[in-house]
Parts: C-alpha cells; structure tokens; sequence
C-alpha cells in the first residue's frame, strides 16, 4: 500500500526496522552488560522532617542481580514458564524487578491498577488465571477480601521504603503510619517479603527458553464498552514496540538520558514508552509513585536534569498552570510524547514555550503494545494530529459500515472513518475471547481500533473520535473534541471534557464540564458565546458546568463516560419523582 507519510520521516528515521528474535529480557540483557555501572533506577521520597529527600538508586548490575534473585525465589515458590503474575503497585523499584523476574522466568505478567477495588480484582485475577502476585503491602486488605475467590497462592508483599536503609526505612514507615495507610502484614501461609525473598535466594534463576512469540503480557483493556479483556502481547510484540520507538527518538544518547517515570507503569503506555524504553536506552529512570504530586515532579526534573519526559494531557496542562511553576527550570527536557487521550493545541505550545523541550502527541492502543502513531518529535509536526505510522507501521481509514460483501472499503483523503492498522507490534488476540479478538482483528493481521479518523494528503492521520463519543444532537454529529479545542482556547479554561447528554427535544445536546484556571471565574453565558464565535451553531454547547476537578483514570485521562452516566442517574431520579 501506499504510505505517504514516509516522506516526512525525519533523517535517521528508517521505514523498516530488523528485530532480532530475542525475548523481552534477552533484548534488556544488553543495557545490563552495557550500562552496568549506570544508574538505572531512582526514586526518592519526601518524608523526612524540614523536607529533606531520601530515596534509593540501583545501578543496572544491582537491578539485574535483585531480578535473578527474585526469580529464583519464585522458580522455588513453583512458577514456571506460562504462569501469570500479578503485579499491583505504584511506580516503585520493587514493580520494576517484579516485572523483570516474571519474565526472566517466562511468566506472564498481569499488570494491575493499584487504585482498582475488590471486584475489579476479583474479576482480572480469575480471568487471568493468576496464582502469584507482588502487592504493595497498603493494597492487602482488598486482596484477602477475594483471595478466596481466585487461584492466587502465592503472595510477594512490596513496601514502599523496601531497599531504603536505616533509618530512613523506618522514618518513612513512621510517616506512613500517621497518615493512615501503612498495613503490616506477616510472613507465612503463603505470603512472602520481597526484600526477603531477594536476600535469601541466590542470583542464578533456572535457565528458561523463551521464544518471541511466547506471551509477555496480559494488558487488560478499560473495559468502557463491557468487561475489561486481557489483550495478550507477546515478547515479539513488545520488542518491536520498544525498538520502533528508540528509532522515533533520534537524537537521545544511549547512556546518557534521564526519564521522567511519572506516568504508571502498569498502564501499557507508561510500562512501554517509559520503563521498557528508558530501560533498552540504558537510562535512568526517576520513578514516582505519586504522580498527581507535581511539584514532586517538577523539582525531580529540575535537580536531576531530567531530559524525557512521556505522559499524558493531564500532566502537561497541570505543569503549565501550576502556581509555582516558574520556580522550576524545567529548560532541561529535551522530548516528550503524549498518548491516551488528545494534546490540546495550546497546551503543546505552552509547554514547549516553558520548557524548550519538544512535547509530541502520539497515539495507540491497548491491543498494539501500545504505540501506532506519533508526531515527528525533530521534524515536521502538525498539532492537532496524531502523527504519522511508525516504521512498519500500516494504517488506512475503513468505511464505518461493511459493504454487501462483508468487506470494509478503504477510504480516501479527509474522508472519516474507522483507523485500521497492521504491524509488528499488534497484540496475538484476546485470552479466552476468541469472538472479541474477531471482532477487532480479521484474518489479515488488520486491528480495528474503534476509533474515527482521516488522514491528509500527507499522511498525517487525526483522531476526529471514537465511535462511541458521538454526539448526535437533532441529527447532526458532534465529535467532542472539536468543541474541547475552542474550550481550552479560552484564556480562563484549564481542564475541558464535552459529553452528549439526554435533551428532550434534540436527543441529545451538548454539556461542557469544565475547571477554571486558579483564581479565575466565568459565567456559562461567558463560555456559550466563545464558542459561538467559532463553532457552527449545532456544536455550542447548550449547558455548562463548573467543576473543581474532572473524573480521570490513573493516567491521567477523562472519563467522559463517567460524566454521561451522572447525566442518565440525575435523568432517572428526576423522572422517578415526577411520576
């Protein structure tokens, strides 16, 4: 097929990349001998009295000795090739060697949303099939809630001030306590220290043969559309991705870069885009556990002269509107990417103005390991887009409907339809969903991604929505992020989500929600006729909201769902009390 976008590759950008048939760990093996006396992982801590910091770093020949003596304690706990392994913590050391081990051995990891309650892990644990998990030790009590009720036998408790000597361990434990959170739990029936298990078991796991093709990973999508499914990605399938990647960052330095680890590793971008890659790049990673904590953030990348920073909208527009940010030199970063949901236009331009740094938004999935798409980060960039396919990368727009045949037709330039790729990094199918894996993925290789697009004579592809989020207002479509843009233009708007509400006579209209800049205020009627001034008249929203805060997920991304299933609650009360 034809690939415009190629042209705009930027030089040292090559069309297709070779990938060596290598696990995931036997790609990573390379930094650890590379890099051995680098620092490969960093993460401090602010709770010492007068605000002092302490915190631990591994070298990458520390990390990799931890990682082989967890692994043979977990060989010896029973864990083989092809057994899944939960892992539910905050960004810490002890996620990362946890990851590492898994697969080191050939398990397969199950990443976990730490801020998930009982019944969601109720459902991922049995779904998985999982028996062994690394948890932070605060996230106990809603394990043994519904232990019982999965296969989970072997229990590997994290703490956040593991590998911090004294007495900081203990100052650390201390502050936790106060604020309510800390848990002890014991040792015995089936429940393990990690520190523990990493000081008593020697750094010589047993040998396992890995192919590329063997699974990696079990990433469970948001589930908004029905329970949330296992996407399986091979070791094939993260090795490409990773590797596609370091080839989008052309002038980073092996060695010599410094990561920003704010955004989750147990969501598929962050895990990726952050630790996968600052790992393969020999990097140092600062981990954050907390990344809401911005000026945490912020004075990390100031002192330690951070030089990447990948994330999310949230965490570019709350760095921007910060009260204190000007007390920050951020003038250090050098590249960001921003995935899982729309860089708004202004806010890119804001945070490269702050910084110097270049701030790209790109685009995945889930289902694709995760990334697809991005902006050239030295090259040509078109805001508003999501960039152009990665080396080995296809994409095309599809009719949204079959046609008489079953087949979906390709559709031309700056027509909208659904996004559609294929590459290397397109995950093997869902677990045990083999009617969901056909529904998103044909016989070809194509993934269908739900979303809706177009894509310029350049090749340039724009996210127009998914196909769900339309806003269909007296028969007309509104895609919400149009309207977001006109929102996040307006000098008093900091944080803007737009959802199609019931509306009697229209079906439904549209309701902006919207949080003000520190300080500011505005009326609706305000909002209304900025919007007039430059959307057509079927686009303006009819109701506004003032919010102190908008639903998110962990990384950072709007829940528009949430607010729409407010709007349907507040509907049905409403006619509950008429009637």
């Amino acid at each position: 097929m034809e690939k415009p976008w190629l042209t705009f590759y930027e030089p040292g950008v090559p069309a297709s990349l070779s990938y060596p048939e290598k696990s995931l760990w036997e790609l990573l093996q390379t930094s650890f001998t590379e890099y051995m006396y680098h620092k490969a992982l960093t993460m401090n801590l602010r709770y010492l009295p007068a605000g002092l910091k302490i915190g631990v770093s591994f070298t990458y020949r520390q990390l990799e000795d931890r990682v082989n003596r967890l692994a043979t304690a977990l060989a010896g706990l029973g864990v083989k090739k092809g057994d899944r392994i939960a892992i539910q913590t905050p960004n810490s050391p002890g996620g990362v060697i946890g990851f590492l081990a898994a697969i080191r051995l050939g398990a397969i990891v199950v990443n976990t949303n730490p801020l998930y309650t009982p019944r969601e892990m109720r459902h991922q644990f049995h779904d998985s099939g999982a028996e062994t998990i690394l948890i932070w030790n605060e996230l106990y009590p809603k394990l043994k809630e519904i232990q019982a009720e999965t296969a989970i036998k072997n229990v590997v408790i994290y703490h956040l001030n593991d590998f911090i000597g004294q007495p900081f361990g203990t100052l650390v434990k201390r502050a936790r306590q106060k604020e309510g959170h800390w848990v002890d739990v014991p040792e015995g029936n089936g429940v393990h220290h990690l520190v523990r298990l990493i000081a008593n078991n020697p750094p010589n796991p047993p040998d396992v043969h890995v192919s590329p093709d063997d699974i990696a990973l079990f990433q469970y999508t948001g589930g908004t559309t029905g329970v949330p499914k296992a996407a399986m990605l091979s070791h094939r399938n993260l090795v490409a991705n990773v590797l596609q990647c370091q080839a989008w960052f052309t002038k980073v330095e092996p060695g010599k870069e410094k990561v920003m680890g704010a955004i989750p590793f147990f969501h598929v971008y962050g895990m990726t885009v952050c630790m996968l890659l600052g790992l393969k790049l020999g990097a140092e990673i600062f981990v954050v556990p907390n990344p809401r904590d911005l000026p945490a953030v912020m004075d990390m990348i100031q002192r330690e002269k951070c030089t990447l920073f990948p994330g999310v909208p949230a965490m570019y527009i709350g760095i921007i509107n910060h009260k204190d940010v000007s007390k920050y030199d951020l003038r250090s970063i050098k590249a960001c990417i921003s995935g899982a949901a729309p860089l708004p236009a202004e806010v890119q331009r804001r945070f490269e103005e702050l910084t110097g740094g270049r701030l790209r938004e790109g685009y995945g999935l889930t289902e694709a390991a995760p990334v697809t798409h991005a902006n050239p980060i030295w090259g040509q960039s078109k805001p508003g887009s999501i960039g152009v396919p990665f080396p080995d990368v296809e994409a095309r727009i599809v009719s949204l409907e079959p046609d008489a045949n079953g087949k979906f037709r390709t559709l031309g330039i700056g027509e909208e339809g659904e996004l559609a790729v294929r590459g290397p990094q397109v995950m093997v199918g869902y677990w045990n969903r083999e009617d969901e894996t056909r529904k998103v993925k044909d016989d070809e290789g194509w993934l269908y991604t739900g979303d809706i697009a177009k894509m310029d004579e350049d090749g340039y592809f724009y996210i127009v929505d998914r196909k769900k989020d339309l806003i269909i207002a007296s028969g007309f479509n509104i895609v919400p992020r149009e309207v977001e843009e006109v929102l996040f233009e307006h000098p008093k708007v900091q944080e803007a989500v737009v959802a199609g509400v019931p509306d009697p006579k229209r079906g439904e209209t549209v309701k902006a929600y919207i949080v003000l800049k520190p300080g500011e205020t505005a009326t609706a009627e305000e909002i209304i006729a900025h919007c007039r001034q430059h959307l057509a008249p079927y686009k303006v929203p009819t109701l506004v909201e003032f919010r102190s805060e908008l639903p998110k997920s962990m990384v950072g991304k709007f829940l528009r769902r949430v607010l729409v299933e407010e709007e349907k609650a507040k509907l049905a009360a409403q006619q509950q009390q008429s009637s």
